[in-house]
Order: structure tokens, then sequence, then C-alpha cells
């Protein structure tokens, strides 16, 4: 079993990160607050069910927008992850028993939210022998039985060194298995440390293996400094792993105790990767300053089910 991480700690201090947040954000990437009535209806389910969500607990600057429309991604195996990834803002330290009940609790806010798509990712889960692989899967088969005809979109860790635990979650068949890869791998040592690039382009090249119906999606962040020649190569490589489906968005840095950011990119530029992206081939491509991994998921899994019958 892999040993986890220290006692726990919000945001722990690392030599590169800087003593100050980066420059003021351009216009483009600024959002309103949420006041719509919608956002405090999606509030109280999750506050109801006792569930926690990424958009909240990684600072998403469209949580207002996403959950004004009745949309929220659910964060099951808890809020402290046993990793400490310099861009994320999600704690790190040793984490609580899995809630066994908890899977029966998203699928209730699901059903609740009469949510037609839904978004599940986790924290990484290094202490448990198969990392929450079981877990996940049985949240994907509680969705099943409580909403039939929602869509399920998992975002899973990397599962690294837990022999068989993608397997588990590829047998429950979401309809998107998404795996980021964050980052350039140039950059991974100072940004996500605990991962390793290729074992993550592994993951995804894996599950199409083991089931090709299965879609497959990741995202990178830009701004952190990588060169525009490395996420093109990056796209290369998803696409050499056969994967459908990338998202690129603006790296927007959480507090000053994380990684800086190294600029921010113009919106041209984001249609410019945009465009190159679905000349290498990919059947669907998310690319603007707020583009999330679950941003707009269910109208893009509309459009990405599209593309593939449009491909046949």
């Amino acid at each position: 079993m892999t040993d986890i991480a220290p006692p726990k700690l919000r945001h722990p201090e690392k030599a590169h990160r800087p003593d100050k947040l980066s420059a003021e954000r351009p216009n483009w990437i600024r959002v309103r607050a949420p006041s719509l009535p919608g956002y405090f209806k999606t509030r109280d389910i999750i506050r109801e069910n006792g569930l926690t969500t990424v958009c909240q607990e990684a600072g998403c600057p469209n949580a207002g927008e996403c959950w004004a429309q009745g949309h929220a991604t659910f964060m099951v195996m808890g809020d402290t992850c046993t990793r400490a990834c310099s861009f994320c803002n999600v704690s790190t330290g040793k984490p609580e028993a899995l809630d066994p009940f908890e899977p029966a609790k998203v699928a209730d806010a699901t059903a609740k939210l009469g949510l037609s798509h839904v978004v599940v990712t986790s924290v990484d889960r290094d202490d448990l022998d198969d990392g929450g692989a079981e877990h996940i899967a049985r949240t994907i088969r509680a969705i099943r039985r409580k909403a039939p005809n929602t869509t399920i979109e998992v975002l899973t860790p990397d599962f690294l060194r837990k022999d068989g635990a993608l397997e588990v979650v590829v047998e429950a068949r979401p309809d998107v298995f998404n795996h980021n890869l964050e980052t350039v791998p140039g950059l991974y040592l100072g940004v996500r440390p605990g991962a390793r690039y290729f074992h993550s382009l592994r993951i995804l090249q894996k599950v199409k293996e083991l089931d090709p119906s299965i879609f497959t999606k990741s995202g990178i962040m830009v701004g952190l400094g990588e060169e525009r020649i490395a996420v093109h190569q990056v796209m290369d490589d998803m696409r050499a792993a056969d994967v459908d489906f990338l998202t690129i968005g603006q790296y927007l840095q959480p507090t000053k105790k994380h990684y800086a950011v190294a600029r921010y990119v113009t919106p041209d530029e984001f249609v410019a990767y945009e465009k190159a992206a679905f000349a290498k081939g990919f059947l669907m491509v998310s690319a603007s300053p707020l583009t999330r991994s679950s941003y707009h998921a269910g109208d893009d899994f509309i459009a990405l089910r599209e593309a593939r019958t449009a491909a046949v």
C-alpha cells in the first residue's frame, strides 16, 4: 500500500511558489458572483445530501453559472487528497474513511436535480488498496439504478501502482472516462510532482483497449509557462492514445502559495489551439480561458456523440 501524505495541512509551502499573486486578471476571465435562484436550489440539494463538489473545493470560476443551471460536479471519497499538486486548491492530508452511503447520496442528488448528464470526480486516495476504484464503480451503478436515463462521466485519479483498479471502473461502463494530463510533461515536477505523464497517458489508452465504446477525455491548463510546441505535442500524444475529447483552459492561481501564473493566454490563442486540435482528429474540443473539465459537459457530450456518429 502506498504511504499517505503527512498530517493534514492546506496548500503546503514549496520553494518555487511565489510570495504574491500574479498580475491582475484580464477582463476575459472575470465572472459574476452567483445570484440566480437556480444556484441556491442546487446548493440546497447538495447540502441536504451531505455531498462535496469539486466546484467548491477547487474554487471553479464557473460554479455560479453551472449551479444556476442545475449542474454540479460531485467529488466523492471526501475533501482531502493524498497528493499535493501545486496547482490544486483541494486540501492535502490523511483522508477519512469512505462513506458507504455516498454512492446512493450522489444518485439521489442526480435524480433530484434532474440531470441528463452527471460528472463524478474524486480526490486521489493513495491510502486505499484500489485507489477508490470500487467506490467510483459503486457510484456509477447507483446512478444507473436511480437515474437510468442520465449519462455518466467520471473524472478519475491516475490509480498509480493500483493494479486492476482501472478495470473495475471501466467494467462499470461510464459513458465518458476523463483523466486530465493537466500540463505538458516538462512541467510535471513543479505542477504535478506525485504523478507520471506517460502513466496518465497509458490510463487513457488502456480504457479504449478495454472498452472502445467508452468516450475518453482529457484536459490541460495553459499559462503555466509551457511552450506552444509542447502543447501541440501533448495533443499528438493524446491522439496516439485515441483520446476523443480535449479541454484546454487558463490556469488560475488559487492562492499566493500555489504555482504562479506565467501569463494569461489570449482568446485568440485558444481559438488557434482549438482549430489545431480538431485538425489532429479529436471528435470534440473545448478551448477557452474559462474552460474546465466539466464545464458544459452535458451539451458537449451530445456534440461528442453526434460527432462519433458522423465519423462512422
